[in-house]
Parts: structure tokens; C-alpha cells; sequence
């Protein structure tokens, strides 16, 4: 499925990087203003109807709250990817950006009315939308070979990573103002977004393949799921990549309540400790993206899952100081991980459409995203550490699947110039 390359100059490629980079950064701390906010809201705020509906625990209420968003977004990143692929990436990308401002200001009015029912419903509606993320890097894929995939791969990661320190600070600093006000910066945010896209974003992505395909029928050849039917080796990739994000949601997703439970942190400790492990990551992709790939990504992959696990399992077992710096430095290996395996795949499975591809990779993230939060909510109800042992068990699990992995790949050979 050969699809249409960007325009030629390397300067308005470039361009677009930036815009990408821009849109990124600023989409992305919208989605990251929460992980601060939600366990003080839940766990550490007057009791309430909304912190106490229906007499269920608060932390089983933030469980379910964390689950309702990455469930959306892993029902929306099943397709977006796919209909960016069809539709075109420029189109896809105002469309969704438009629907997730206005799930924000959905999100502040459930905050305002203290109505749990709609607060957990604007984080769905929310979550169909920001699957986007597989739109973002389907056209940094697109920008190979004029622009180096690696590099370019890195650098987005980087402003990511960036945008998961802004977003926490801007949550963490602003929660004392009132619980909505974060989340109506959130739809701030995404003003500037639109307008960048609208003024730089070409409309590429196009399918030459599927012009003449009905819509519904694009989701259904192309969405995340079918592609595992198609390539016994992607399935191997899907299987290993759901353990190891499940480590890492556990990760992302409970560090924070911990930083409540054990270091006695407020929303504004868990921002600055937030902005502490994004600047890691964030400097971390940056180095690996100037490296270039390794010439066996899989490999280094693999070194980084292995050191992120053992540093998971160290958490769950050390008292708050050093663990508050642990959390800080589990941003490298994690960082090394995610600039090399989205490149690697980008180039390994091309020929399904990088769309659909990065779309893969967005599902299985948000269907760990969705299974840590309830078994995860479920078992800090006994202790928080016992979900973060959970996850590194589960990152140990994926390393066994990656060396399964690896013999995979080296037996199967690279389709060359597939798609082109």
C-alpha cells in the first residue's frame, strides 16, 4: 500500500516536524494535566458526593476515573490511525483536536457540578479522540526517507515527553484554583493546535490503494486487530508490547498515588516530581535520537525493559527519598525504549500503512492503560506497592516474549521496499 510522499524540500519538511513537534507538545500536556490532579481529588480532598459516589472507596472511584479515558482512546485508536490512512493525516488530525477541546470543557463542567457519572463520560468521549497520537507519528514516518525516521522518531518523543512535564506542573499549580481550571487549560491548548495545522500541514496520507473503499470498510481492512491476522510477527510484536506497557501504565499510573501514600507529596510535589521524570525522558530521547537506531534495536530494546523492570521492583520495596529519585531516573530506560521500537516497527511493518501501524501500537498502550487501572485500583485497595510489583512482573514477562521476539525477526527477512 504504497502511499504518497511529502513535499520534496527538506526545509518544509522540517517545517512540518516543527509543527508536528508543536501540536504534540501542547495536545499532549492537555492529556497529561490529570495524572497529578486525579489521586489528591479522589484521596486526599474532603469527602463528597463526587470522591465518595454511591459509597464505593475513593481509591476504587480513581481507578475507575483513570480506566474511562485510555478505554476511549483505545476504542478511537482501533480506527483513527486506519482513517488517516484513507482520509488523509491533515483532515484526521483537525477533526479529532476539535472533538478532544471539546471533551475538556465536558470534563470542567462534570468538575463543576462534583457529578461523578459525567466526569468518568467526558473522560470516554474524551479518550475516542486523542488517539491521535498514531496521526502524529504516521506523518513522521511519512517524512522518510528525506528526514531520518530515528531522529525524527526521537524528536517527537522528546516534545512528548516534554509535554507530560508541562501539562502535571500546569495541573499540579493550578488544582488549588479549582478542580475545572485545568482542564479548561487543557482546551486552551488546543486553539493554538488547530491554527498551526490549519497554516503548515499539507493534507498527505492518501492510500492510492484504498480510494474507491467505503469508509466502513477501511475500519474494518485496516483497523489494529486485523493487522494481527495478517502478520504472525506483528502478532509476536502485539503480545510482547501488551506486557511490557502493562508495566509501564503501572508505572505512569500509580507512581502518583504512592507519592500521596508514601512520601506524603501534594499536587504541586507530584507536579515537580512529574517534570523531573519527563525532563529525563525528554533529554534521554534527544541523546538516543542524535545515536541514530542501533544497528539491533530489538536488542536495545530489550536491555532498557530489563533495566526499567528491576527499577520497578527496587520502588515497590524502597521508602520515600530514594524513591522519589528512582521514579525520576526509570525516565531513561524508558525513553531509550520508546525511541527505538516505534522506529523499528515504522520500518519492519511499512507495508501495512504506517497509520495502522502506529495505530497498533496506541491500541495495545491504552488496552494495558485500561487493564492496569481496574486491576491496579483493585489491589491498591491492599497496598499501593503491590500494583507497582505487579507491573514489574509483567515488564519480566515481556522480556521473555522480546528474545522470542528477536529469534522471530532474524527468521523471517525483511520485506524490502514493501509498500514503495
Amino acid at each position: 500500500m504504497a502511499l504518497p510522499v511529502m513535499p520534496s524540500g527538506v526545509a518544509h519538511l522540517r517545517l512540518i516536524l516543527l509543527a508536528i513537534c508543536l501540536v504534540a507538545l501542547m495536545s499532549t500536556a492537555g492529556v497529561a494535566m490529570p495524572y497529578p490532579i486525579l489521586a489528591p481529588i479522589f484521596v486526599d480532598a474532603a469527602a463528597d458526593g463526587f470522591n465518595h459516589f454511591a459509597g464505593l472507596p475513593p481509591k476504587l472511584l480513581l481507578g475507575m476515573a483513570l480506566a474511562a479515558n485510555p478505554l476511549g482512546i483505545l476504542i478511537g485508536s482501533t480506527f483513527i490511525g486506519a482513517l488517516s490512512d484513507r482520509l488523509g493525516r491533515r483532515r484526521v488530525l483537525l477533526s479529532t483536536l476539535s472533538l478532544t477541546l471539546l471533551g475538556y470543557l465536558l470534563t470542567a463542567w462534570a468538575l463543576d457540578l462534583r457529578w461523578y457519572p459525567l466526569f468518568v463520560f467526558a473522560r470516554f468521549l474524551t479518550g475516542l479522540t486523542e488517539g491521535n497520537v498514531a496521526v502524529a507519528r504516521a506523518i513522521v514516518a511519512d517524512l522518510h526517507p528525506q528526514l531520518d525516521r530515528t531522529r525524527s522518531f526521537a524528536i517527537l518523543n522528546a516534545v512528548l515527553y516534554m509535554g507530560w512535564l508541562v501539562g502535571p506542573m500546569i495541573g499540579g499549580f493550578t488544582l488549588p484554583l479549582g478542580e475545572p481550571v485545568p482542564f479548561l487549560i487543557g482546551a486552551l491548548t488546543l486553539l493554538p493546535c488547530l491554527a498551526i495545522l490549519l497554516w503548515v500541514l499539507p493534507e498527505t496520507g492518501r492510500a492510492a490503494g484504498l480510494q474507491g473503499v467505503s469508509l466502513w470498510q477501511t475500519v474494518r481492512q485496516q483497523q489494529a486487530f486485523r493487522l494481527l491476522q495478517q502478520d504472525a510477527l506483528l502478532a509476536g510484536l502485539f503480545w510482547m508490547q501488551l506486557l511490557f506497557a502493562l508495566g509501564v501504565n503501572a508505572f505512569y499510573e500509580f507512581y502518583p498515588l504512592w507519592l500521596v501514600e508514601f512520601a506524603g507529596l501534594g499536587s504541586s510535589g507530584i507536579a515537580w516530581v512529574t517534570a523531573g521524570l519527563c525532563l529525563m525522558m525528554s533529554l534521554a530521547s534527544t541523546v538516543s535520537g542524535k545515536r541514530g537506531l542501533h544497528h539491533d534495536p530489538l536488542r536495545q530494546a530489550r536491555q532498557s525493559a530489563v533495566v526499567f523492570a528491576l527499577g520497578l521492583l527496587l520502588l515497590s520495596l524502597l521508602p520515600d527519598g530514594p524513591g522519589v529519585v528512582l521514579v525520576v531516573l526509570l525516565g531513561l530506560p524508558l525513553a531509550i525504549y520508546n525511541a527505538v521500537l516505534p522506529s523499528w516497527c515504522a520500518e519492519r511493518f511499512e507495508h501495512h500503512g504506517q497509520g495502522s501501524v502506529m495505530g497498533l501500537l496506541s491500541t495495545i498502550f491504552c488496552i494495558s492503560n485500561v487493564l492496569i487501572a481496574v486491576i491496579g485500583g483493585l489491589l491498591t485497595l491492599l497496598d499501593t506497592r503491590l500494583t507497582l510489583a505487579l507491573g514489574a512482573l509483567m515488564c519480566v514477562l515481556a522480556v521473555v516474549r522480546l528474545n522470542r521476539l528477536i529469534r522471530q525477526a532474524a527468521r523471517r527477512p525483511q520485506l524490502a521496499g514493501a509498500g514503495r
